[in-house]
């Protein structure tokens, strides 16, 4: 897991989130995160089923619903520290998907490590208000923190911008995921180019 990171968000995205996962396939985005927070079980389930179809040649992740990632033959889960545990969810997904945590700490990134997970997302590196549960930014010295501790791959999350991407990515960052300067632009491919170009 390496590069930009894509996850969608309808509430700030201009074109939606079938349109803005169309521009991140097609630049080849190393990963694609659907998430949806709001929807109710069918409309998530028949939107995922369609960007599983766009997805077919990247890795597609669902967040948090492992019901859903199974529903559709998605490539894994991207599971919360509220979720269900990585362990649990190893064993219902199987060896081969892939599964990502969230973590805001050191402690839980080991634990997450030894968990099984395939890769961290390490959020919020800065203020972001794409997500209200995030919590207090943590900088980029958290990514430095687990990077020493932890061989897995880390993506940055949270506040992330053109200005600050390059900080994060010397800090140890493997991917970064800037989700509102990308959906709510009016050139989604641009900014994701611009972000994919620092790898």
């Amino acid at each position: 897991m390496k590069g930009y990171y894509f996850i969608t968000d309808s509430r700030l995205s201009r074109a939606g989130n079938i349109s803005d996962v169309m521009e991140a396939a097609a630049c080849k985005v190393e990963a694609v995160q659907y998430r949806n927070k709001n929807a109710e079980t069918r409309v998530m389930y028949e939107e995922a089923l369609h960007l599983r179809k766009i997805c077919r040649d990247l890795t597609f992740l669902i967040n948090d619903r492992i019901d859903i990632a199974l529903a559709v033959g998605a490539d894994g889960v991207h599971l919360g520290q509220s979720d269900m545990p990585s362990t649990t969810a190893r064993k219902l997904l199987g060896q081969e998907k892939v599964i990502g945590v969230t973590v805001h700490n050191l402690k839980e990134a080991v634990e997450a490590e030894k968990a099984g997970a395939d890769y961290l997302g390490v959020s919020p590196i800065f203020q972001t208000a794409t997500k209200s549960d995030a919590g207090k930014p943590a900088g980029i010295a958290l990514i430095e923190e687990i990077r020493r501790k932890v061989d897995i791959p880390l993506i940055a999350i949270g506040g992330i911008n053109h200005s600050n991407a390059p900080a994060v990515i010397r800090a140890g960052a493997d991917g970064l995921c800037a989700i509102s300067c990308v959906v709510a632009s009016d050139d989604a491919t641009a900014q994701i180019k611009r972000f994919q170009d620092l790898f």
